[in-house]
């Protein structure tokens, strides 16, 4: 779930892939990654995630559907 949502807050926002790579400080394969959820974020890049997108980590990884 989280990866869909990342996708499209990503999308929604007109954000680069590689924007948000160098605000987690990751390389770009990384985050795509996160998309993919091949890889799961840790919680400190949910948080700097969550606060880019003035969301909460609950929409993030989909415990509520609301922004």
């Amino acid at each position: 779930m989280y990866g869909e949502r990342l996708r499209f807050l990503r999308k929604t926002n007109k954000v680069p892939e590689q924007a948000l790579a160098d605000l987690l400080q990751v390389k770009i394969r990384t985050y795509q990654c996160y998309e993919t959820e091949t890889h799961e974020p840790k919680i400190d890049s949910l948080i700097v995630l969550a606060d880019f997108y003035n969301v909460s980590i609950d929409y993030i990884v989909g415990r509520k559907d609301e922004v």
